[in-house]
Formats: C-alpha cells, sequence, structure tokens
C-alpha cells in the first residue's frame, strides 16, 4: 500500500524561480503533444504562457492545480492522499506567528518579516472550503493542515484550529527560538551553534509538541539535520528513545518524509534509520509522505520509504479520515 499523506499545494515566496518551477511542474503534468514534443519553440512557449497565466488566475486550491497531484500520484501506484498546507500561509494564523517568531531589527527578525509577509496570502477558510468540495468527489482523499508548535502557543493554536473539520493535524517543529532552522538564508546560524543543546531544545519541544494533544501526527521528527549539521548519531540514541516512548504512550503516530532527500543537502530521508528503528520498537504508526511542493514531485522516494518500513519491520501504513487512524497493510509491490 502506497500513501502520500503529506503533500503542499503552494509555496511562497513568489519569485521569478518560484514561477519558473512552477510552469516546469504544469510542462511535467500536462499530457499535449505541442508541450511534450515541440520544446523550445514560439508555439510551445506561447502554450506553457497560457498555462501559466490560467495557474496564476485559478490559484492554487482550484481543482485542475489538485488533480495534476492526484492524476501524477496515481501513475505513481498511490492509493491513498493527503492534503495539507502550512498554517503560515493563512492570514488569519498570521498573528500566532508574529508572536512566536523573531520579527525584530535584527538582520534574522527582518528576513524574517519579510518571509512572513510574503507566503501569509490566503484565507484558510478558502482553502478548506476549496478542498472539502474536491473531496465529495475523491474517496482516497483526506483534508488536513500542517501547524507549527510553539511552546506556549497551544490554546491560541487550538482556537485556530477548531472551527474547521479536519481528517487530521499535522505537528511540526521549524522553529527554535524564533529562529526558522530550515531556511537557506540562515543557514550559517548552525555554524556557530552548539549542536548538543540545540538538538536538546529541539527533541524537548517535539515532546512536548506530542504532549499537547493536538496532533495526530508529527511530522519529520529529526528534520534539524536539514544542512547535514548534526552530533555524532550516538549521541542522538537517548533521545530517539524518548520521542518514541512519548509518541507511543501518547497514541501518536509520525511519517516517513522524503522531502530532505530530495530537496536539501542532507539527502536523508525523516526519521534517520536508526531513528525509524526505535520508532518500530516502540510500536510507533507511521504514515508515508513526500512533501511535495509542486504536483509532479508527489510520490518522489516513496518507494524507497516503503522498503525502508518493510526492512524495519513494519507491516502496516497508517491513513487518516474523520480525525480517526486506520491502518493498512503494506503489501509487497504495491
Amino acid at each position: 500500500m502506497k500513501v502520500d499523506f503529506h503533500f503542499h499545494l503552494e509555496e511562497g515566496p513568489y519569485s521569478l524561480q518560484w514561477l519558473q518551477r512552477t510552469g516546469r511542474a504544469l510542462v511535467n503534468t500536462t499530457n499535449d503533444d505541442l508541450i511534450t514534443g515541440k520544446s523550445h519553440t514560439r508555439d510551445w512557449m506561447d502554450k506553457i504562457f497560457r498555462l501559466l497565466q490560467m495557474r496564476m488566475e485559478q490559484g492554487c486550491f482550484h481543482e485542475d492545480w489538485v488533480q495534476r497531484y492526484l492524476q501524477k500520484g496515481r501513475e505513481r501506484g498511490i492509493q491513498r492522499f493527503g492534503i495539507v498546507d502550512h498554517l503560515y500561509r493563512f492570514v488569519e494564523c498570521k498573528e500566532y506567528y508574529e508572536r512566536f517568531m523573531l520579527l525584530d531589527d535584527s538582520p534574522l527578525g527582518q528576513l524574517q518579516r519579510k518571509w512572513l509577509d510574503q507566503v501569509c496570502t490566503y484565507s484558510i477558510e478558502t482553502y478548506v472550503k476549496a478542498m472539502r468540495k474536491i473531496a465529495e468527489n475523491e474517496d482516497d482523499l483526506s483534508i488536513g493542515i500542517e501547524a507549527d508548535y510553539f511552546v506556549g502557543g497551544e490554546k491560541q493554536l487550538q482556537a485556530l484550529l477548531a472551527p474547521f473539520e479536519w481528517d487530521y493535524i499535522i505537528g511540526s517543529v521549524h522553529f527554535l527560538d524564533g529562529w526558522g532552522f530550515d531556511n537557506p538564508e540562515v543557514q550559517d546560524r548552525f555554524q556557530t551553534a552548539d549542536l548538543d543543546r540545540l538538538y536538546d531544545q529541539h527533541y524537548e519541544t517535539v515532546k512536548q509538541a506530542i504532549a499537547s494533544g493536538l496532533f495526530d501526527f508529527i511530522a519529520h521528527l529529526d528534520n534539524l539535520k536539514v544542512f547535514g549539521y548534526r552530533p555524532d548519531e550516538d549521541k542522538l540514541l537517548p533521545k530517539y528513545r524518548e520521542i518514541a516512548s512519548a509518541l507511543s504512550a501518547a497514541g501518536i503516530g509520525s511519517e516517513i518524509n522524503t522531502g530532505l532527500l530530495y530537496r536539501y543537502p542532507v539527502k536523508e530521508m525523516c526519521p534517520s534509520p536508526s531513528f525509524l528503528q526505535t520508532l518500530f520498537e516502540q510500536n510507533v504508526p507511521i504514515t508515508l509522505s513526500s512533501d511535495a511542493h509542486f504536483p509532479d514531485d508527489i510520490g518522489m522516494h516513496l518507494d524507497d520509504a516503503l522498503n525502508l518500513a518493510r526492512a524495519t519491520g513494519y507491516k502496516e501504513i497508517a491513513v487518516y479520515k474523520n480525525r480517526q487512524r486506520l491502518m493498512l497493510p503494506i503489501q509487497d509491490n504495491k
């Protein structure tokens, strides 16, 4: 059983590079001889321009854009889908991020303020309404949200999420002391950081996210390794056991997320094989995710993730509907 329960519809900032990547995704998910057979001609360019124009006019919540994910995913053997988007994309949630992100006049604060203003552009109500309408005709589709956890923000986060009917809520940690550590523009902070202390802080934050009771599963447990900065993994094994024990006790799952493998310098899935083994030993359920941000990336390396899950000992994969977890059997060659 191949599933993808963590992929995104859009992500700024909206640069020329973003426009180029969106154009490439349209080309890679369009079945048109003019697109696939006559590249770099004027007619080819006109066709791509019209596709981009339509994409920008329709927006990322339009059924055409969503169907590109589903169709490409089905071509790659995916049988169950879970769409999420980051909570920071939605204007109703901006104050939550402003409360906890570092947004002062320091270079980091100014950079992160600019980033937040650029990516926080849509309404969460528009997202939920559009996805629910599409899901009415797609039995294999679940609708979720990926919400950043901040220590002390539990009540505010719960209030933001409560008005909507979710199939599942993903909890994630992308910020430590207000620093968005997976932003390539500020990765130099790792070079002067005490990595042992930083990883201790990260996993303590993850444990508090687990204890909050807000989430159905926790995403990319060891994504702090995103740029390859981490202590010797032997030092991290006790932390892995603590996280696995906390997840098991809370009845919360995690995922094998391939996003760091194909999009970031570390070139490794989350969690690492050693971390995944620890999760298995504590009976922590897992799902699979590509963390795709464009439709042609959906399902990336999920065969590798499925093989790793099977080799680790997992016999079942989790999917989510109506805030309920369903365990489906892993089947060979699926």
